[in-house]
């Protein structure tokens, strides 16, 4: 899982294996140690609400996706959910719930899991 965080928005990219533990165990985490400190992040599945939503509580970002779209989507072509939530404070947060694609450019990054890029066929 990756996540992308700029500004107002906050991404996230799950591999094939990841969306499809996220549709039948209903949650995916990842951490990212600080020393210290870790970083904890995930997407989970929730009753009743009707798009994303997102949580930042003990240094833990969570993307919170409506079970009814969860459930279904490592066997449907949908690529994206998004949403853009009104904060408490007033401002709007863009997020963004993706399919993680494998990059048209060279890395060294291991995508043996990602999607195929619909651009290489």
């Amino acid at each position: 899982m990756k996540i992308r965080i700029k500004g107002d928005s906050v991404r996230f990219r799950l591999t094939q294996t990841e969306v499809k533990s996220l549709s039948q165990e209903g949650e995916i985490f990842d951490k990212t140690n600080f020393g210290p400190a870790q970083f904890n992040y995930g997407v989970v599945l929730k009753k009743d609400i009707d798009h994303l939503q997102v949580s930042f509580k003990n240094n833990a970002v969570v993307l919170e996706m409506p079970q009814t779209d969860g459930k279904v989507w490592f066997s449907n072509d949908i690529i994206t959910y998004d949403h853009t939530m009104k904060t408490t404070s007033g401002n709007n947060l863009y997020l963004l719930l993706e399919k993680d694609f494998t990059c048209l450019d060279n890395t060294i990054e291991d995508q043996s899991d990602n999607y195929p890029n619909p651009k290489l066929s």
